[in-house]
């Protein structure tokens, strides 16, 4: 029989013992929770004050569709909102441009000028409500309509929290919604975090992801090894930009999935934190303990739910959600049981809320703090896996570092690879996907997804059309050439970009006016 692994091609044995923690030293391995290095979790209470948060991604369609969606998740007791926006969002196009064609309100919410944004958050208190934003090239153009909705709201910014995604480097690698090239990219993301720190100070400058290249095929040690790579550059980059380490690092946050495979994620999750917290302490000389922890946000797996017999997901979605918990997330979005089919229901949206509820209020994982803490099968599987992030992050290094390893297609093949032989494992039977591949149905029951009104792209373009009749024309060509100037010089664009927002410039318009001056981003052939 051949031996067992783990998802991350590593050895897994039927029984554990203490001879596979020979020489283990807690103290130095684990210590305390909320104590360096953060094994066992970044607060010393973890869940047994407090639950973690429980977003729901959610963004569909017009502005005022999703905040009807927001308005429900937050009356069924969602801690914190998560925003999806459309593909010509993510890219910096507006709903009328020709590259928009189709895809308006398809994949989230589409949101072009600040006019959407009010109508976004109409009525949500967004000084109570955590908001996290999936958005990444125009994360700065994004965040800046938020505050400036929060702004008409009479909130002031120094309220503000939540997280914006923008981890552009993860989209060269595994999504693709990126658009300016990698050194202008960091620049602006450098740029984001001195303008957070001194305005938004509350506020999660980064989600540094590992969620996208695992749902595009990368192990569990591949995704905490191109993430933490990642944000050694964004970090490195920072501090060459002028800015101290214990300034930017405290609000850095992390972005994980969590897959089925329940104990090999926990110690996942166990494993980054202690090679994160070495690396800040070590390489970057934090002093601030803050610096050291690697919070993270979790959503479950996407790309393990099955259109067959959809119902089946809400357990996996079940297990995936406990993973998460049992491993120490801060926040976690459970996934609705009807996503591999369309946008997820009214109705499927809240179990994917109600089975975080039953976690938190009908289990007893949280009561105690780091339930695995000293298991032989644990403890042996985070040491394994600390041990082949850290070989995977020097190849990296001795590529010259993330940037350079994108630009070579290093991590990209890397990841393609493990989905390839997954691939081929489910196809060949050696991989069990219930529902899929074993324990079928000849056919399942009806079920009516969502679907997204084609006529919004039109209502938007109307709406685009007014906006752009109703203002100061010249006033935002004035605001535009400032942050055209300001992207040529070295000076904090996030200033400029915001006065170019509140004239009701559109996002597409910001995209347009750096693109003018740093051009676009095209990867080199990788085969």
């Amino acid at each position: 029989m051949p031996e067992a692994t783990t998802e991350s091609g590593l050895p897994i044995k039927a029984v554990y013992g203490p001879q596979d923690l020979e020489g283990f030293d807690p103290s130095a391995r684990l210590g305390e929770p909320g104590s360096y290095p953060f094994t066992r979790g970044v607060y010393p209470s973890m869940y047994t004050g407090r639950p973690w948060t429980m977003r729901q991604y959610a963004g569909f369609g017009t502005a005022a569709e999703s905040n009807a969606r927001y308005k429900e998740l937050v009356a069924n007791g969602t801690g914190g909102l998560s925003v999806a926006f459309d593909l010509p969002t993510q890219m910096g196009y507006d709903s009328d441009h020709p590259l928009a064609a189709g895809e308006v309100g398809k994949v989230g919410v589409a949101i072009d000028s600040l006019d959407d944004m009010l109508v976004l958050f109409d009525g949500l208190p967004l000084d109570e409500v955590s908001t996290s934003m999936t958005i990444n090239a125009p994360a700065s153009t994004l965040l800046l309509l938020y505050q400036l909705a929060a702004e008409h709201n009479g909130i002031a910014a120094d309220r503000l929290t939540g997280t914006i995604q923008n981890d552009v480097l993860k989209e060269y690698i595994a999504r693709g919604t990126y658009i300016y090239p990698p050194a202008e990219s960091l620049r602006l993301i450098s740029d984001i975090f001195a303008y957070c720190h001194a305005e938004i100070p509350r506020w999660n400058t980064i989600s540094i992801s590992g969620y996208h290249m695992a749902e595009a095929g990368a192990t569990p040690v591949q995704e905490v090894a191109f993430t933490l790579a990642n944000a050694k550059a964004y970090v490195q980059a920072a501090i060459e930009a002028g800015l101290r380490v214990d300034d930017i690092a405290p609000r850095l946050s992390f972005f994980f999935v969590a897959r089925t495979t329940l104990l090999e994620e926990v110690a996942k999750f166990r494993a980054a934190r202690r090679i994160w917290a070495r690396m800040m302490k070590e390489e970057f000389g934090a002093q601030d303990p803050r610096s050291m922890m690697l919070r993270f946000h979790t959503q479950t797996a996407g790309v393990q739910l099955t259109a067959q017999q959809p119902e089946l997901n809400l357990v996996r979605v079940a297990v995936q959600g406990l993973a998460a918990v049992l491993g120490g997330t801060q926040s976690l979005h459970t996934n609705s049981f009807d996503e591999a089919i369309a946008l997820p229901t009214a109705k499927a949206a809240r179990l994917a809320l109600r089975t975080q509820q039953v976690l938190a209020h009908e289990t007893d994982v949280t009561r105690t703090v780091d339930p695995f803490a000293g298991s032989y099968v644990v403890e042996s599987m985070t040491d394994d896996i600390e041990g082949a992030v850290e070989a995977l992050m020097a190849a990296v290094d001795d590529r010259g570092g993330a940037v350079s390893a994108i630009e070579q297609g290093f991590q990209k093949s890397e990841i393609e690879r493990s989905a390839y032989d997954v691939a081929l494992q489910i196809d060949a039977g050696e991989r069990v996907i219930v529902g899929q591949n074993r324990f079928t149905v000849e056919a399942d029951e009806h079920y009516e997804p969502l679907r997204v009104d084609p006529a919004i792209e039109a209502a938007q373009a109307e709406r685009l059309e007014r906006l752009r009749a109703d203002r100061d024309g010249d006033a935002v060509e004035r605001a535009l050439g400032t942050l055209r100037d300001a992207a040529g010089g070295t000076d904090n664009l996030l200033y400029p970009m915001l006065e170019a927002l509140r004239a009701r410039a559109t996002g597409g318009e910001v995209a347009d006016a750096l693109r003018d001056v740093w051009g676009r981003y095209v990867p080199r052939e990788t085969f």
